[in-house]
């Protein structure tokens, strides 16, 4: 059987718990490279670690370099966008992230621009008006680092879609990651030629949204966990689905063997890939891994096109031959 290889587009493995730290608690030692395993383990052979802040975009470009296939972004999420204007200096801030994503683009490891976009589910963090703002700023970094941009969208579609139209001729593509909206924000952004949509655990809660998955074309898709987030509960619709899962116990009793229970990882992206296959109707899931890596390397690894396409190509021919004979 092939193996199945998949990226993981969103995981934040700068959030504390991957330092062992729960609510302000430490419960354990840092076990990033035990995560880290049991991801390459899994068939996950690369990461992007999101950035959303200046200072955690900084950390997340050290942690890129702990290893080949570790990859992030660089921007200022939109619950965030206020340290713009309470760094004192607005303009030296944006340069500062400019500096952060030349030095990292020029190491190979910076690949979007972002997480970026705008958030009215927490306009107690963020005013709107200064996301939207902030927001269109950072096409700036994306037109001048050629790079991609790496979003978010949470019940914001209309005025998201506006910024998006108004810009589109200044960023080379990106992915709206861990869509969790309606069949009818859905084809908003599907309409931009160039964006696809991220799923994650929180994309496949309910059978509604296991339906607007669905509808999503597989040439415009990409999976991710956005761990420590957005695990698949036993609750969720899309729990049906997964068939892959890992021992774990709770954070008091920490095994560096064991998954911490609550706490997502990236190698569940493989269950992920799962349900999407599963509410799909799709059957031959390493075929789909193709194509689903071989979008994320036109967005993130434009480098790398080529070898997944042949990839992609290789397992028709296979398909093709089994048919026939």
């Amino acid at each position: 059987m092939a193996t199945i290889r998949m990226i993981d587009i969103a995981v934040n493995l700068t959030d504390g718990m991957f330092k062992g730290i729960y609510n302000g608690k430490k419960y354990h030692v840092a076990d990033i490279s035990a995560v880290l395993s049991r991801a390459w383990s899994a068939g996950v052979d690369r990461i992007i670690v999101t950035g959303g802040s200046l200072e955690e975009s900084k950390e997340a470009l050290a942690i890129a370099e702990t290893d080949a296939r570790l990859f992030c972004t660089v921007g200022v999420h939109p619950t965030r966008c206020k340290e713009f204007d309470e760094s004192g200096d607005p303009e030296k801030h944006f340069q500062s992230l400019l500096s952060l994503a030349k030095e990292g683009v020029e190491k190979g490891k910076v690949v979007a621009i972002g997480e970026c976009g705008l958030d009215y589910d927490r306009l107690h963090f963020c005013p709107s008006e200064i996301q939207q703002k902030y927001f269109e700023k950072q096409f700036e970094l994306a037109h001048a680092m050629r790079l991609p941009m790496f979003l978010h969208m949470r019940a914001a579609a209309e005025d998201f879609c506006t910024i998006l139209e108004r810009n589109k001729e200044r960023f080379c593509g990106g992915v709206a990651h861990s869509f969790t909206g309606s069949a009818e924000e859905r084809d908003k952004l599907l309409s931009f030629s160039n964006i696809f949509i991220g799923v994650n655990g929180c994309s496949l809660k309910t059978v509604e949204n296991l339906d607007v998955v669905k509808g999503i074309p597989m040439e415009r898709m990409m999976i991710e966990t956005d761990s420590p987030y957005c695990e698949i509960k036993n609750t969720h619709a899309g729990i049906n689905f997964v068939k892959t899962s890992w021992p774990s116990k709770k954070k008091e009793k920490h095994d560096p063997d064991y998954a911490i229970k609550g706490r997502n990882e990236p190698c569940t992206v493989r269950q992920v890939l799962e349900v999407v296959a599963g509410c799909k109707g799709i059957a031959d899931i390493d075929q789909l891994s193709k194509k689903l890596y071989h979008n994320t390397c036109r967005i993130f690894f434009p480098q790398d096109v080529d070898s997944a396409a042949d990839a992609l190509l290789a397992g028709h021919d296979t398909a093709e031959r089994s048919q026939r004979v």
